[in-house]
């Protein structure tokens, strides 16, 4: 039962033995750092998280609170439905920030993959919702570009 302890599994374990070791068993650092696998550096680096947050879970909680709708779960829902509009992540991102929501193009991206979606095939813009587009500019004339010679001034060159 002592190699439980002593050869840890996972990294959580791992890092509160080895934290263990340090601050309870008065372990020298570079010691500490050796037995449980860590280089001397990143063995200092774990102490000072753990100084800055020694609240820290190593180890999962035993109680399990029902199922609660949360925003990021509406959100997600909503995005879904957006996605099922056939709409790509920026038509979703316009969607969201209009009703006062805002996530950024590659988060509504990742949610769409943990979803299933796969990405949309690029569109022409005839197939894309109606929405700001660009004006388009009227062809200029070249006959009506006057090259006599005059003077103006200016404050910049």
């Amino acid at each position: 039962m002592a190699r439980f302890f002593l050869e840890p599994s996972n990294p959580a374990h791992r890092q509160y033995e080895a934290l263990r070791a340090y601050f309870v068993g008065n372990l020298p650092s570079a010691e500490a750092a050796r037995r449980f696998g860590y280089t001397p550096g990143s063995f200092r680096v774990l102490c000072h998280d753990f100084r800055q947050n020694p609240r820290r879970q190593f180890f999962l909680s035993t109680y399990k609170s029902p199922p609660v709708a949360s925003r990021k779960d509406s959100l997600r829902e909503t995005i879904v439905a957006l996605r099922k509009q056939n709409l790509s992540i920026y038509d979703i991102n316009s969607a969201l920030r209009q009703s006062g929501k805002t996530l950024s193009p590659p988060t509504i991206a990742a949610i769409l993959k943990q979803e299933g979606f796969a990405r949309l095939p690029r569109r022409r813009d005839e197939d894309r919702p109606p929405g700001i587009r660009p004006e388009i500019a009227a062809v200029a004339d070249v006959r009506e570009i006057d090259l006599s010679p005059r003077e103006f001034r200016t404050k910049f060159g």
